[in-house]
């Protein structure tokens, strides 16, 4: 019954509304296959009025042009410090590894030429891989050098390591291949990495890795945006995260209300820099679509929930 019903939405909607998901599969992001419609959807739905990174807490506009904050500094990618990109949390390459189209390749992964590939790109030849990197839970905005830096490396404690990034409070230990976000940040990404092993087998924690996030989620309770974020996420994806949504309730957060971004005295530095890439930011503004009204917003948020309940009968 649920297929069918399942399979009536797809032919009514078209696809434009929700992905086909494919029968019998697991919990865990069920709305959408696609990591270009999970940014898209992030950037005009989730983020349109709260568009601040991660880890450095910098704004940046509807072009995903970062305002750098006064004192920030990059040891290496200095070119991508002026652009947003988003960012895993749980790196998709650590998840990755566990598809064997990622580490050995498959008959479906070759070229024009006849050449076999491996790596993400065959593995999103596997839903299960699509439907992990597309996950919305796990993607958060980030200043591009800062994303580039932190590359796959997993998060830790390190006590005694200067910020990387001048007045940006992350830390990136490149010998040591660890990451440690501010304290504003560790309990939202506690959460998502938590998530993320509970709703996908591929995702292996350590006894090690597990324990700190689960004192990260502890000692750095929900707030009023990490609780928005999630609310617009669920009706957009279909699918609620508990370790976010549950405390969110109880606490009397779960609602969607505008969060203010927070003001920033911006680098002028780094900003005339950034007026120097005109070019580039109008031929990202063509790229976008207008933003779409706030009643449009909502009612497409609530008709994806209204769908997410009825495909979960």
């Amino acid at each position: 019954m649920r297929t069918a019903f399942l399979l009536a939405v797809c032919a009514v909607c078209g696809g434009l509304l929700v992905a086909c998901p494919e029968p019998g599969s697991a919990a865990g992001n069920e709305g959408n296959w696609s990591l270009a419609q999970a940014k898209r959807w992030l950037e005009r739905e989730v983020y349109a009025d709260h568009r601040v990174t991660v880890y450095c807490g910098y704004a940046f506009d509807e072009r995903k042009r970062i305002a750098v904050g006064r004192g920030f500094q990059t040891p290496k990618h200095a070119d991508r410090a002026l652009r947003m990109e988003w960012e895993h949390s749980v790196p998709a390459e650590n998840f990755g590894r566990a598809f064997i189209e990622w580490r050995e390749g498959a008959p479906q992964c070759s070229d024009a030429q006849g050449r076999a590939f491996r790596g993400r790109r065959c593995a999103q030849t596997n839903p299960e891989f699509r439907r992990m990197e597309a996950d919305m839970y796990n993607l958060y905005p980030s200043v591009g050098a800062v994303n580039a830096l932190r590359s796959n490396f997993r998060y830790d404690e390190l006590p005694g390591e200067d910020w990387t990034f001048g007045n940006c409070p992350m830390k990136v230990d490149v010998r040591g291949r660890r990451a440690e976000p501010p304290d504003s940040a560790k309990g939202t990404l506690a959460r998502s990495t938590l998530y993320m092993a509970e709703n996908y087998p591929a995702l292996h924690l350590s006894r090690a890795q597990r324990r700190l996030m689960e004192a990260w989620d502890r000692m750095h309770p929900v707030d009023q945006w990490e609780c928005t974020r999630a609310l617009r996420i669920e009706a957009l994806q279909g699918n609620p995260n508990r370790f976010v949504k549950k405390p969110c309730l109880e606490a009397g957060l779960w609602r969607d209300v505008p969060v203010p971004v927070p003001a920033l005295e911006v680098d002028p530095q780094w900003q005339t820099r950034q007026a120097g890439s005109g070019a580039d930011g109008r031929s990202e503004a063509r790229r976008e679509s207008r933003p779409r009204p706030a009643a449009v917003l909502r009612f497409t948020r609530m008709l994806r929930s209204y769908l997410g309940r009825a495909l979960s009968w």
